[in-house]
């Protein structure tokens, strides 16, 4: 979800995989078409049914929620880990399904409350043209915020990880940037109109919760877990307000609360970046069944996945 706003979306690679990626977009693609026929809060459940009963047994999700709990959650009740195991590929189902019904998803994202301190800090920075860092995870539906800041009047933009799959990707990209542009594709072309964007005042949105090669050896959940810092990097070399940001899926499995947190406070980039996996790890541990526990996290620390 990182953003950023050129009034333009940076376009994605065009459509040349081979013959099976385009044969699992059209399946996709028609999937989608058949639940866009029923109303929108059944669109959801089903979409969080289909990813927790068929999607997660077939793709191994549950056994690697299984490993990244062993890993971290050692001690969790056994009861609470199955339960995990199906509750995480629902919420993620269900924010996938949210992500292809944008006209909707927007009228419950511009009816969200905003929450926490960090909204005065937001707000602050709007009006002396201070550029911000909206940091978040995979947890609940990241998109409600950007989305719902967009709604309020900010500058909001995003750069995204182009997906393997072309033809998926194109659809993806044409279809969340209805909930909100711009968005720009990772690599030097994006990443340079991100700069410019963010050293305009503008506000960026970013995920920092998957696994960096060339991260810093940080900590989540107590394992050794390799973050990007780019987040921090960027705060600090552009005067940045520095945010911790959640869009908390409530318990009707439609709604969500934001909360924005206190910016974190100035020191080193490892120091500010360790502070926002901190922020998220107390996040998760409110709501575990709304991170995604199938990312592959923890490499660094041994995980067999």
């Amino acid at each position: 979800m990182s953003q950023e706003n050129l009034h333009e979306t940076t376009a994605a690679p065009k459509p040349d995989g081979p013959f099976r990626d385009r044969l699992l977009f059209w399946f996709i693609r028609i999937i989608l078409a058949v639940l866009h026929l029923v109303p929108y809060p059944l669109r959801i459940r089903i979409g969080g049914w289909f990813f927790k009963h068929i999607v997660a047994p077939v793709a191994g999700y549950r056994r690697r929620i299984r490993v990244n709990l062993d890993l971290v959650l050692p001690n969790i009740d056994p009861v609470e880990k199955e339960r995990l195991t199906r509750a995480v590929p629902e919420n993620f189902g269900r924010t996938m399904i949210e992500l292809f019904s944008p006209g909707e998803f927007l009228e419950i994202a511009r009816k969200t409350t905003l929450n926490g301190p960090g909204l005065e800090a937001l707000e602050k920075a709007r009006v002396s043209k201070q550029s911000a860092i909206l940091v978040s995870g995979h947890f609940g539906n990241y998109d409600v915020v950007r989305a719902k800041m967009i709604d309020q009047g900010f500058d909001v933009g995003g750069l995204y990880r182009p997906m393997k799959n072309a033809f998926f990707n194109d659809y993806y990209v044409s279809t969340i940037s209805k909930i909100g542009q711009p968005l720009f594709q990772r690599g030097r072309r994006g990443m340079a109109q991100m700069v410019k964007f963010l050293r305009s005042g503008g506000t960026l949105a970013i995920l920092i919760d998957q696994h960096m090669g060339q991260g810093a050896p940080l900590t989540f959940f107590g394992q050794p877990a390799q973050t990007a810092l780019s987040a921090a990097q960027l705060a600090l070399k552009y005067n940045a307000v520095l945010i911790p940001c959640y869009a908390i899926r409530q318990e009707d499995g439609l709604n969500f609360r934001i909360e924005l947190e206190e910016p974190v406070p100035i020191g080193s980039a490892e120091e500010m970046t360790q502070a926002l996996n901190d922020s998220l790890e107390k996040r998760v541990r409110e709501n575990m069944d709304q991170w995604l526990w199938i990312h592959r996290r923890w490499k660094a620390a041994g995980s067999p996945e």
